[in-house]
């Protein structure tokens, strides 16, 4: 495949990156780079490599058996009882999850256009929560995948230039690939992981790859698509912690992306906020889109329902959902409280999903020849143990607190 093929290749590995670097990982990364500058950056490693595990899987299962993650999880169980408690917990979990979200999806990106124009983000919001509708409403699926691309390279063009022009020292960069975990840092570790390795991901990649390929003829093709787009959904958050590391003097501590993009005011002149604001607005208009599309193909394939995009009853969940975040994004409040809300139930779906996944993906009814090797067996396993380890610090830590 040469270079102009591999270009033309990329389509729902888009969506995942788009949907992972939202506003709840700009901000993640923006701390952990102003509070512990490099330290961290291998935590991105890791949460790449089992995004790409976990991505994979999903996005295989969804190629090969042409059905979604929902279906699948329904019809793995013949007995009603599992098979009713499967789909309960796709139904609420996803759905509330997603309506979680989407209110810091749009406010985060609404901050970008408001840092911009002058205009608050509460006037912003609903205009961007309308604008995500439409495109949605349409049913155009390759309409919809290059606003996500157009929306991703924006956003990585603006976050990697930043990172180049603070020019960081590389030594410390690569030392920062070594795990530690400093005083104080379990938290934040846990907030870039749940952001970054995101449940209703699985969903949305295993529908959306049926819509842009045929089936396992085109499975290397899907596979060069899901772990390109992720490494560079993985770059971007890295080069959001390198600026901020540059900028901040090791220690400081900052309480929103607004105080970073005026700290990076001064260093880069005018334009260093607009690259800032365009970042966060791609981030959080990528994040707006992707979250209700996931929520409704993960509902209506656990319910059994069609799952096509112009289906009144598709169209039906992803405005209840995208909804939501409009009539929140117009309140004037701090959306901290639900944003939290779904970092937790993100963290204690995942590894429930996790679980599910490797269990259809040794199906050799469901996949054939195509189930999951030793290794795949494996590498599913410890992200699997390290996200519900993961899972478990992220509800003490709210119930401590």
């Amino acid at each position: 495949m040469g270079a102009i093929d591999r270009v033309k290749a990329i389509g729902p590995g888009a969506l995942v990156a788009a949907a992972f670097v939202g506003p709840g990982t700009v901000t993640t990364a923006s701390v952990i780079g102003a509070e512990y500058a490099y330290l961290l950056v291998w935590t991105i490693a890791f949460s790449i490599l089992a995004t790409i595990v976990l991505q994979e899987m999903s996005a295989r299962l969804g190629l090969i058996t042409q059905e979604g993650l929902g279906e699948a999880f329904r019809n793995e169980f013949d007995n009603p009882i599992p098979r009713a408690i499967t789909v309960a917990l796709v139904v609420s979990a996803i759905g509330v999850g997603t309506a979680a979200f989407q209110t810091g999806n749009i406010v985060g990106g609404a901050a970008g256009l408001a840092t911009i124009t002058g205009v608050s983000e509460n006037v912003w919001g609903p205009i961007m929560g309308l604008v995500a509708a439409g495109l949605l409403w349409t049913g155009n699926y390759k309409l919809i995948e290059r606003v996500f691309i157009g929306l991703v390279t924006i956003m990585g063009l603006a976050f990697v230039l930043n990172a180049i022009m603070v020019r960081p020292d590389i030594g410390l960069l690569a030392g920062g690939l070594v795990p530690t975990v400093p005083e104080g840092s379990a938290y934040l570790i846990a907030g870039l992981v749940g952001t970054t390795v995101v449940g209703y991901n699985l969903f949305l990649h295993a529908s959306t790859v049926q819509e842009r390929w045929d089936g396992a003829e085109d499975l290397a093709e899907c596979r060069a698509d899901t772990i390109g787009m992720v490494i560079v959904g993985g770059i971007i958050t890295t080069a959001i912690v390198v600026t901020a590391a540059a900028v901040f003097p090791e220690g400081t501590s900052i309480s929103n992306v607004g105080e970073m993009a005026d700290q990076l005011e001064p260093v880069f002149g005018g334009y260093a906020l607009t690259f800032f604001a365009i970042g966060l607005f791609a981030a959080g208009f990528t994040s707006a889109m992707s979250a209700p599309l996931a929520g409704a193909y993960a509902t209506a394939g656990a319910l059994g329902w069609e799952r096509d995009l112009t289906s009144t009853r598709f169209r039906a969940i992803w405005m209840t959902i995208l909804g939501v975040g409009i009539v929140f994004s117009a309140l004037d409040y701090n959306p901290v409280q639900v944003i939290v809300f779904a970092q937790v139930a993100n963290g204690l779906l995942l590894p429930i999903l996790a679980v599910f996944l490797i269990y259809a993906m040794n199906n050799d009814g469901l996949l054939g020849e195509y189930t999951n090797s030793t290794l795949q067996n494996v590498l599913g396993g410890i992200v699997t143990v390290v996200v519900i380890g993961i899972g478990l610090r992220t509800l003490y830590d709210v119930l401590i607190l």
